[in-house]
């Protein structure tokens, strides 16, 4: 199965999961799996929230940012991918002065 997520509707949806300003994501949810491609502009953020019955991947394809993991904080950019296992606290953070864009997999939801 292929996902064009340029024929997806595109969401933005203010503080997600208590986040500061908007997420902006193209979305793909089978009742299972969801995946999504997003976007958090400067000073954006997704807020921190814990994975029960689930995990998390995300895959930055654009630009920088920071994650904070169980309580550390850390850089993340283009290249690199975040794993938040079920059980864990997460939160993805726009704290450079460019969008920070990223593809994220959240499976069994």
């Amino acid at each position: 199965m292929n996902i064009d997520f340029e024929k997806t509707e595109l969401s933005v949806i203010p503080n997600f999961k208590g986040g500061e300003k908007e997420l902006a994501a193209r979305m793909f949810f089978d009742g299972t799996n969801r995946i999504m491609k997003a976007r958090l502009v400067p000073g954006a953020s997704i807020g921190m929230h814990t994975h029960t019955g689930s995990c998390e991947v995300i895959f930055i394809t654009s630009g920088h940012g920071s994650v904070i993991f169980d309580g550390e904080k850390t850089p993340v950019s283009e290249g690199m991918c975040h794993y938040c296992p079920e059980g864990h606290t997460h939160s993805l953070i726009n704290d450079s002065d460019s969008d920070l864009e990223f593809l994220a997999v959240v499976p069994k939801q």
